[in-house]
């Protein structure tokens, strides 16, 4: 029937009932599908999969969890909001998948660093988040670690730095790039190979600050850790507190109020908004135009402090909590707020207009940094870098949350994947934002803004658009305390799109190009 809706579990229990008994899977609280594979079910799952276009979104760990008493592997994948969930005994060595889905690389890697689990026939074998420094045989997230001082070696062994990979040839020469940087930003090593100014390969090396968030999860209660959640990226603080909450929601099944949804949708997309004017006044610097750059710095600017005036901080922190929101916005403030956008709207576009008909910004924008849409599944790239190469992924539109069914952005899909289609894209979802929030003020119900309820044990998965794309949270709550909280967001995946990006490209390009994809170190290196 026309209008129709398809329930995606139900279509995923009919794909891998094709190859696996039913009986064994299982929902979770979010309609995800959990299917335990032995080792000779997996490598046919998986080739079903990756043959019905599902895209490997998450990998990870994590120990006595349902179906196996050690250490388990959840292997996330995902197809227009249905997701499902591969569990892979891993006490003992597994086969890679790397080869086959290039994304699983940096997962495994780091799976095999936090837990020490052993990949047969993997292509890329080198520490991850762990750099030379920490001892061998150490596996921070292992139930059997307990946060503490950590022996670190006292020097390294030449034989042990990490080994980057080498292009050889008349005329390459390699020219390192961090990991200290001049500006006040975190640290990441860039190691070209070049010819003359030309880009020939990229390696990115990252997770030279590593936290540990993971780990200072494990035994807190959820209320505690929506801090941690917060602080994983600042300019990501709403995102991930809101995929955190949702999932804890799902869990416990509290229903959040109207009022609450529509004020924390605003505060995603306000955070959306300065995210994507902070990257745009960048782009422009990057290439001397600091007339553009200025203005949008300035909107940005203005953008935080409104933030600041409607929460008491410019990050918007502090407010999303289990069950909607720690504390209501009052009238005059949503009045003054929907001012605000009207003057900042007309100010945008004329900024916007002088930008895209500037002859040198677009010389040095258009054709800079193409990533070709080969590389958005592999990758498991999305976020505005994918919307610019034709990705029709938005976790908004493809798996909607809250009131964006009532409210959906309209996506700008543009096909050239250049530095110019991201600046445009992002310039787009600036306006589409703002129309979103407007509607949301001119429809705001009255009443509460929490609904508290008790928090039940549980695990499940919940998916959120960042300003950079895609973020999920996977959350396990055992005798009220966080069992396992894991976060990835797209900057994770988006990093290794980069690499790609700057091939045939001169040094120069590399801070517009970089700083198009908006990537987080913070948000990374967890």
């Amino acid at each position: 029937m026309a209008g129709e809706t398809v329930d995606p579990a139900a279509h995923i229990f009919e794909i891998i009932g094709t190859v696996l008994s039913v009986e064994s899977m299982t929902r979770g609280c979010s309609n995800e599908i959990y299917v335990p594979v032995s080792e000779e079910e997996f490598e046919p799952v998986i080739n079903l999969l990756t043959a019905r276009k599902f895209v490997l979104i998450a990998l990870f760990g994590a120990e006595g969890f349902r179906y196996f008493l050690g250490t388990s592997l959840l292997y996330v994948f995902e197809k227009r909001g249905g997701m499902v969930i591969l569990v892979r005994d891993a006490d003992r060595p597994v086969s890679s998948i790397a080869a086959m889905i290039p994304s699983a690389s940096w997962f495994e890697r780091e799976c095999r660093d936090g837990f020490g689990i052993e990949f047969t026939g993997a292509f890329d074998t080198r520490r991850l988040f762990l750099h030379e420094t920490y001892p061998e045989n150490f596996h921070p997230l292992k139930k059997s670690f307990v946060n503490g001082p950590i022996p670190t070696k006292p020097s390294i062994d030449p034989a042990d730095e990490y080994p980057f990979r080498k292009v050889n040839g008349e005329g390459v020469y390699q020219v390192p790039v961090g990991p200290v940087h001049a500006g006040i930003i975190e640290p990441g090593h860039f190691r070209f190979s070049v010819i003359g100014e030309t880009i020939f390969n990229l390696e990115v090396r990252m997770f030279y600050k590593h936290r540990g968030i993971e780990k200072l999860a494990e035994g807190k209660s959820p209320e505690w850790c929506i801090r941690i959640a917060e602080a994983v990226s600042g300019d990501e603080s709403v995102a991930n507190a809101t995929a955190f909450c949702m999932a804890i929601e799902k869990i416990s099944r509290i229903p959040v109020p109207d009022r609450a949804w529509q004020l924390r949708t605003i505060l995603l997309e306000m955070e959306r908004i300065a995210s994507h004017l902070g990257d745009q006044a960048g782009m422009l610097l990057d290439v001397a135009f600091p007339l553009g750059a200025s203005q949008f710095s300035v909107l940005r600017e203005e953008v935080v402090r409104e933030n600041e005036r409607l929460t008491g901080s410019r990050f918007l922190r502090g407010m999303v909590a289990i069950g909607g929101l720690s504390r209501d916005i009052r009238k005059e403030q949503l009045y003054e707020l929907g001012r605000f956008l009207d003057q900042f709207r007309k100010r945008y576009r004329i900024g916007l207009k002088i930008v895209l008909s500037t002859a040198s910004v677009i010389d040095r924008f258009g054709t800079t940094g193409i990533i070709r849409p080969g590389l958005l599944r592999p990758l498991n790239i999305t976020g505005p870098a994918a919307r610019a190469s034709g990705g029709k992924v938005d976790t908004r539109v493809n798996c909607p949350y809250g009131i964006y069914t009532r409210y959906p952005p309209i996506p700008k899909i543009l096909k050239d994947g250049d530095v110019i289609s991201r600046f445009t894209v992002k310039a787009a979802e600036i306006l589409d934002s703002v129309e979103i929030i407007r509607k949301l003020l001119a429809s705001m119900p009255e009443g509460e803004v929490r609904r508290e309820a008790l928090v039940l044990d549980g695990y499940t998965l919940s998916l959120v658009e960042s300003p950079r794309g895609e973020n999920l949270a996977f959350v396990w709550v055992k005798n009220g305390k966080i069992e396992r909280y894991k976060v990835r967001t797209a900057s994770f995946c988006n990093w290794q799109a980069i690499e790609h990006a700057v091939q045939g490209n001169i040094v120069p390009d590399f801070p517009v190009i970089n700083k198009s994809l908006n990537l987080s170190y913070a948000g990374t290196d967890l």
